[in-house]
């Protein structure tokens, strides 16, 4: 049972991702919303998807300001038998989540310049704690029955709050090395925030114990194993007063890496694009900076691994008629190359998206799109937890862009997320005493978003 009461003292730590593999953010535009098959964009957020694709717009100046509305949930169903209630909620909100592009193209150069949250991006509210946090204290009425103090009820009061933003600043160089092939070398700096923010306190109980005049009223629980050790001499309890003592968190995390980035872009003919990206890991070491840290866990100034794995993409597009594009695009993320502490060892293998897109130009000032992407990840039974999990998903999206001028267009889009249910089996109880219990994680999320792109 000592074993299972440390985990009420665990550190009170989840990131949130939006839209994303396990760790990397995917939505850096709001054309990824209206056509999510960006791989061999020559559109501005190319500076984020196809680098080697901008030498394909317009000479001069383009600038491009969009801004994302999210809106997650993340459910936690928890079936251990002892629990008060099973069903955990986090919600995460980012009402803004914007990218911003530059570019400035001149015959066969482009220099361009990207700024969005690669990772990260918002924060997630968990109002009643997570089942990591509260198994351990519900199983204390069945720990002191066994012992001869017969127990029925528990109370807690737990909350946890945790935020994660890494911002991108990415400069790249794009040359046409003839018509038809065109080369990028891009690097990106990352700058990485986490925050946490918890506590877990005024934990009771109702023991019968008549020799103390107990009769099964709810009592402070470290007041109560205070009184227990007192009366007994049983050193268990005094470690139990101390376990089930009020604990908080407030701490962050800070770090920052830079992101090598290289890209080739082929134009065959004149309907044929195919874009290629390849990411290579950030490394990223994140340093503890707490203001409050019960727990223990977050010690002053120790550093840990978080890094952004690689990721290679390739993506084409294809013109079936003079109005109507098709695009494909597959990416994949090599997060078991990736440096987590450890933690990526426990993947099951490495997460990919498959996206489908197309576009209809209804008319020159209007232009109608929709699309597809199928996200397979690569976490399964040993990684996944309610502190941390990814599951697969089936996304679609679709929006307008609206061309109010050659200087000026608007893209409108959405989207909307189906995650794959996914039920971890066997998570050993707190005592072994106690059955095995199961656990079964859930997620929805829809978003918006409107973008301005400006061409001098």
């Amino acid at each position: 049972m000592k074993k299972g009461m440390v985990l009420i003292v665990l550190a009170m730590f989840f990131i949130p991702p939006v839209f994303s593999a396990i760790v990397t953010n995917t939505n850096q535009s709001v054309l990824f919303f209206r056509f999510p098959s960006r791989n061999a964009s020559t559109d501005l957020d190319a500076v984020c998807y196809n680098p080697a694709g901008l030498v394909r717009l317009a000479d001069g100046f383009h600038v491009a300001i969009h801004n994302q509305t999210i809106f997650q949930d993340k459910k936690v169903i928890n079936y251990f038998l002892l629990l008060n209630d099973r069903e955990y909620l986090g919600k995460t909100r980012v009402p803004v989540f914007p990218n911003f592009y530059a570019i400035y193209k001149k015959k066969a150069l482009a220099i361009s310049f990207g700024f969005g949250p690669i990772a990260g991006g918002g924060s997630a509210d968990y109002s009643q704690g997570l089942p990591s946090f509260e198994v351990p204290i519900s199983a204390l009425p069945a720990m002191l029955t066994a012992a001869g103090l017969p127990t029925t009820k528990y109370l807690a009061e737990i909350n946890f709050k945790g935020s994660s933003i890494y911002y991108g600043f990415q400069m790249n160089a794009t040359y046409a090395l003839s018509n038809v092939v065109s080369a990028a070398f891009g690097l990106r700096y990352v700058q990485a925030v986490n925050k946490y923010e918890g506590e877990i306190k005024n934990i009771q109980i109702n023991p019968t114990f008549p020799a103390l005049g107990w009769t099964g009223q709810m009592r402070s629980a470290p007041q109560a194993f205070s009184t227990l050790y007192l009366a007994t001499g049983n050193p268990n309890f005094l470690y139990y007063a101390s376990a089930t003592a009020d604990k908080g968190v407030e701490a962050k995390q800070v770090g920052s890496g830079l992101t090598p980035i290289v890209g080739l872009h082929i134009e065959p003919t004149e309907k044929l694009k195919i874009g290629f990206r390849y990411e290579f890991n950030t490394k990223l070491e994140l340093e503890n900076q707490p203001t409050r840290d019960d727990v223990g866990m977050f010690p002053a100034g120790k550093k840990e691994r978080d890094d952004i794995p690689a990721n290679f993409s390739v993506g084409t597009e294809y013109l079936l008629s003079p109005v109507f594009k098709l695009s494909f695009s597959y990416t994949l993320f090599l997060e078991k190359q990736a440096n987590w502490d450890g933690k990526e060892k426990l993947l099951d293998g490495n997460s990919y998206d498959l996206a489908l897109a197309f576009e209809y130009e209804v008319s020159r000032a209007l232009s109608l799109s929709a699309g597809y992407i199928y996200t397979k990840t690569g976490a399964g039974q040993k990684y996944q937890s309610d502190l941390s999990f990814d599951l697969g998903s089936n996304t679609f999206g679709a929006g307008v862009r609206i061309k109010l001028s050659p200087k000026l267009d608007i893209d409108l889009g959405g989207v909307y997320v189906m995650y794959n249910d996914f039920t971890k089996k066997g998570i050993a109880a707190p005592s072994p005493l106690l059955p095995a219990y199961d656990e079964t994680y859930k997620q929805s999320t829809y978003a918006f978003g409107l973008g301005f792109n400006f061409h001098l």
